[in-house]
């Protein structure tokens, strides 16, 4: 019998006690394991936790963001090699240098922005692609970034989210840029892929441009469970966001979460977890 296991950094415990606290209260109602992972840097454990292939082989992928790139976030950058040791996950490495917020993965497709030809310039796109499609075990499809201004990490996992192997949810492409609606619409049809536009807002905080609010499909999705965030701030889409998830996932089970405060921080739900099949 196949079990997910949902893994959080224990970092998250201490910073956001409050956060952590509502989101282990959840799994546990549901009966989700969950593991809180030792020797990590930062919140974010789906960049530099190893990602998980169809045939569950795991693959260590260099963490080297260009966002972390300046000496100040050095503190925050995580040792992939001794997370990975000290918790005793033994995967295989490689030194393709790849966050795993920017792979969004169901069956055999893997969709990843085009920021992974950037992250990796010694690599030709052609045998990039074909490297990564032979790690992970998938088709891979390639969407646009949007540019670091407007997204500094350039991953996929909060742009868009499988439904199923040949449908895909997506920020709704009618509020969004022009280049991006017509780019990301070109790839997916590229793809033979579907997608159904899922609301999302724009909010604005002074000071604070990298902030994740209104971004509602960074949830966790762990077995026949999503975890929604909601955000109650003023020009919130949080009931037009759980009614469109539950009528697109009718046989899941919702549970929505408000996650604010690690939000304002950059990231959300999907973020914060890592998800393995045991």
């Amino acid at each position: 019998m196949n079990i997910e296991t949902v893994y959080l950094s224990e970092l998250l415990s201490t910073r956001f006690p409050e956060s952590c606290k509502h989101l282990t209260d959840i799994l546990n109602k549901h009966n989700i394991p969950f593991v809180f992972l030792k020797g990590t840097k930062d919140i974010w454990c789906r960049d530099y936790m190893p990602i998980q292939t169809p045939s569950g082989k795991l693959i260590q992928f260099r963490y080297a963001p260009s966002y972390l790139k300046d000496p100040q976030y050095a503190k925050t950058r995580s040792n992939v090699g001794h997370v990975d040791e000290i918790n005793d996950i033994r995967p295989l490495f490689s030194e393709i240098n790849l966050d795993g917020g920017n792979v969004v993965m169901f069956g055999n497709k893997a969709i990843l922005t085009d920021r992974v030809f950037s992250e990796n310039p010694d690599w030709t796109k052609e045998a990039l692609l074909s490297e990564l499609s032979k790690l992970l075990e998938c088709e891979i499809i390639i969407i646009p970034a949007y540019k670091p201004d407007d997204d500094f990490t350039g991953h996929a996992d909060g742009m868009i989210r499988f439904i199923d192997v040949n449908t895909v949810l997506v920020n709704n492409l009618k509020q969004d840029f022009k280049y991006m609606r017509d780019a990301i619409i070109e790839a997916l049809s590229n793809a033979n892929l579907k997608y159904i536009n899922f609301p999302w807002f724009e909010y604005k905080i002074k000071g604070n441009n990298d902030h994740a609010i209104g971004i509602y499909l960074n949830y966790l999705e762990v077995g026949n469970l999503i975890v929604m965030p909601v955000f109650g701030v003023p020009g919130n889409k949080d009931a037009e966001a759980i009614a469109k998830l539950k009528e697109v996932f009718p046989d899941k089970t919702i549970e929505t979460i408000d996650y604010n405060a690690v939000a304002i921080c950059g990231g959300i739900l999907n973020c914060t977890t890592w998800v393995i099949t045991k």
